[in-house]
């Protein structure tokens, strides 16, 4: 064991006795500790197969038969990814390939045959004559014995080789390349204006990789190798070709220095020695970062407020299902796209079929080539790979219940992220309703919010991403979006700050978008829904009472749109303020029963259609689009997007063609997104606080009334009543049931291991 690490572990005892000293001298030793009452039949993993698991990621053991398969079925020689080279053959990623939707719904719902399950592989095929990607459906599982080519079925066209998205072993050969062969190119150079050793600089590539399909010329910005070093620009940048299948042969092709472009890094030498650079110094800052640390600056005092269950919790996990009160859904973590939940009813009917996380996107702006050309697509980089081990007590409450993710992308065995997911309930501390009443009769009725949630945590680069489904239990649904993080950054020089804000002597924080996209299937009292718009206008009349009078008169106006161009939405245009999925059935009161999509963003624009790249994030051109459900228009984006946004495998605005959108199987994309211009607040890092853009899903005349009405949570007293009986007001019984002292689980983190699994 390192002394760093005795060290932290020495503190976490002391920290972990002082709590426990200090609760022992505050409470006294006499107090209960809680009990856990799981409610029957409630278990994590179920003795029978429940429906839910026809949504359920591919376990670790799959994955394994999967590769194996390939391996010895494929025909031809495989490599594992973290050690090919790009002209070997790997396997890139495996994850659930997800049945038709017909077949899922013939199973849950009329107990038909259960839908093979199945695995899609993804395989980079560098030792080939027409070196190409390919996707695989491999089944059927646990035990493939077939596999079957749908690259073309799905994409119209086969993939081209260059759309492949970088592995991991790739951006090591690119720095590895820089330090070996490059930056002793320059040594007065490197040596005076950088202070450069052969660990001080860390390089993170600029996407997409060049102007045209085809291209492989990354620009790689150079940071100090300290902590938080997305704040630590050096003002050097170096534009690689890696467009070779010969490793060997990638080369640089242009520098950048300090608003000065240079053809190579001798040329940079050069000109420095003649006096010809224009030299800013970035001062050296500490290995812990100094200004970038994310060390608190303070000791911890008094151990803040905590959130406990005196009786356990209140809701169930059995597999991949999770019920909650009236609610119930599957859950997923798909490895490229990230967070997805399925089959979603409350009070058993279904009210959504899926609700994915589909792309994250981040564009940027600045006067240097690295953040000029970054316009990212998260998707590609593993949204879900990405989530890493969630802290308790900060990421989720101590007493959630953490659960693992595992992925194949990128490795060569399955990657297992530790507690990734978490699942709680929140008492928000706000009355999901109430009302006092004092005109009359005397009376209070109110009912706590409390809520499910099921959230994950992608941590992209520099960025970190909170994802939440929040269910309430008035069977509304909130999706949100927090970012965290470090913000990227550019040298500042020249005209920097028509880019952004200075956030430290030679840091420019640049100007970004962030755009998130969703896939919303709703099935609203059934499969068959249209899509209706209300709003409101006001129209001069005269006072029935008093013709002599005009009133403004407010009135509803209703629309029911007939096809899909209606129903898209641009993200600039007026968006009506009440737009709902209506049912083919009323309610008690003759109205059609419905769900409404209420969305809070507030997003910047989108990029110009003009732009060559435009049409692979074509899904931002809309906040809202409804479409015709299709099997094959399954996402709104492609992996392969990043790296050839040019021709792109996918073009969402292609999904929008005008068919009729009324009484048919509907779909709702939406697109939530915020403006980001960081400031010095963003140091050390971006806050959550303002930066959350999301969502709901909330019923509109589907029930007869507040289906909140009915929570065994709620609260009513009058007057003439004693508030004191438990058998009157249950909250004159929190004391005696909040009496024990909660039973928090030892502090753990696996956030640290199996980073790497290779």
């Amino acid at each position: 064991m390192n002394t760093k690490l005795a060290w932290l572990l020495f503190a976490l005892c002391v920290g972990m006795a002082f709590f426990i000293g200090w609760v022992s001298r505050t409470r006294p030793q006499k107090t209960p500790v809680c009990q856990s009452q799981q409610q029957e039949g409630c278990l994590k993993d179920g003795g029978q197969e429940g429906p839910s698991l026809v949504f359920a990621d591919l376990t670790p053991e799959e994955m394994v038969q999967v590769k194996t398969y390939l391996w010895d079925n494929l025909g031809m020689p495989l490599v594992d990814a973290p050690r090919s080279k790009p002209s070997d053959n790997c396997i890139y990623s495996i994850v659930l390939y997800l049945p038709p939707k017909t077949e899922v719904l013939e199973f849950l719902d009329h107990q038909g045959r259960k839908p093979t399950r199945q695995a899609l592989a993804v395989v980079h095929f560098g030792n080939q004559e027409d070196p190409n990607i390919t996707e695989y459906v491999v089944g059927p599982l646990p035990r493939p014995t077939y596999h079957q080519d749908i690259t073309v079925q799905r994409y119209g066209r086969k993939l081209q080789y260059y759309e492949r998205f970088f592995l991991s072993i790739d951006i090591i050969r690119i720095n590895i390349l820089l330090i070996t062969k490059e930056y002793p190119k320059a040594p007065k150079f490197m040596r005076q204006a950088i202070d450069y050793n052969a660990t001080s600089l860390l390089g993170r590539p600029a996407l997409p990789p060049g102007f045209r399909s085809g291209d492989r010329k990354v620009w790689m910005q150079l940071s100090r190798n300290v902590a938080g070093f997305y704040l630590h620009p050096v003002g050097l940048e170096v534009q690689v070709d890696v467009s070779s299948l010969n490793v060997s042969a990638w080369n640089v092709q242009s520098v950048f220095y300090n608003g000065q472009y240079f053809r190579d890094m001798e040329d940079l030498e050069r000109q420095f020695n003649e006096g010809r650079v224009q030299v800013a110094k970035v001062k050296k800052p500490p290995l812990d970062g100094g200004y970038s640390s994310l060390k608190p600056r303070v000791p911890p005092k008094q151990q803040g407020p905590l959130q406990y269950e005196p009786h356990g919790p209140r809701y169930c996990i059995r597999d991949n299902q999770v019920s909650f009160m009236s609610w119930s859904f599957a859950f997923g973590m798909e490895g490229n796209r990230g967070p997805r939940i399925f089959d979603v009813r409350f009070q058993g009917e279904r009210i959504v079929y899926e609700l994915s996380l589909q792309d994250a996107s981040a564009l940027y702006g600045s006067n240097s080539p690295m953040a000029m050309n970054n316009r990212l697509e998260d998707l590609s980089y593993g949204l879900g790979r990405a989530a890493l081990s969630l802290t308790q007590g900060v990421d989720c409450p101590h007493s959630a219940t953490y659960l693992d993710g595992h992925y194949f992308l990128d490795s060569s065995r399955p990657l297992t992220r530790r507690n990734s997911i978490c699942i709680f309930e929140y008492n928000a501390e706000l009355p999901l309703r109430r009302h006092f009443n004092h005109l009359l009769s005397e009376f209070y009725g109110a009912l706590p919010d409390s809520v499910l949630i099921f959230r994950a945590i992608s941590v992209i680069s520099n960025y970190d991403f909170i994802w939440d489904f929040v269910f309430h239990q008035n069977g509304a649904v909130r999706v949100s979006t927090h970012a965290s993080g470090y913000i990227q950054t550019s040298y500042f020089f020249g005209d920097a700050a028509d880019f952004g804000n200075r956030v430290q002597e030679l840091t420019l924080g640049t100007i970004h978008t962030h755009n998130i996209h969703y896939k919303v299937d709703l099935d609203v009292g059934g499969v068959k829904n249209s899509l209706v718009t209300n709003d409101m206008a006001f129209t001069k009349v005269q006072a029935p009472w008093d013709p002599e009078h005009e009133i403004h008169q407010m009135r509803l106006k209703r629309q029911i749109l007939q096809t899909e161009d209606e129903a898209a939405f641009r993200l600039d245009a007026p968006f009506p303020r009440n737009i709902y999925f209506a049912a083919n059935s009323t309610n008690r009161w003759g109205h059609d029963r419905g769900y409404r999509i209420q969305i809070y963003s507030f997003s910047g624009d989108h990029l110009p259609e003009s732009d060559p790249m435009e049409r692979a994030i074509s899904w931002g051109r809309y906040k809202l689009a409804v479409t015709k459900r299709k099997e094959e228009e399954p996402f709104s984006t492609s992996v392969y997007n990043q790296n050839d946004p040019w021709t792109p495998s996918v073009a969402f605005a292609d999904f929008i063609n005008n068919e009729t959108i009324t009484n048919e199987d509907l779909v709702a994309w939406i697109n939530v997104g915020f403006l980001h211009i960081p400031h010095s607040e963003d140091i050390p890092n971006t806050v959550t606080v303002g930066n959350a853009v999301g969502f709901m899903l909330r019923p509109y005349n589907f029930f007869d009334d507040d289906p909140s009405i009915y929570s065994p949570d709620g609260v009513f007293f009058s007057s003439k009543q004693d508030i004191t009986s438990c058998a009157v007001n249950h909250l004159a019984c929190v004391a005696k049931i909040a009496s024990c002292l909660p039973n928090f689980p030892p502090f753990s983190y696996e956030g640290f291991r199996n980073l790497t699994r290779l």
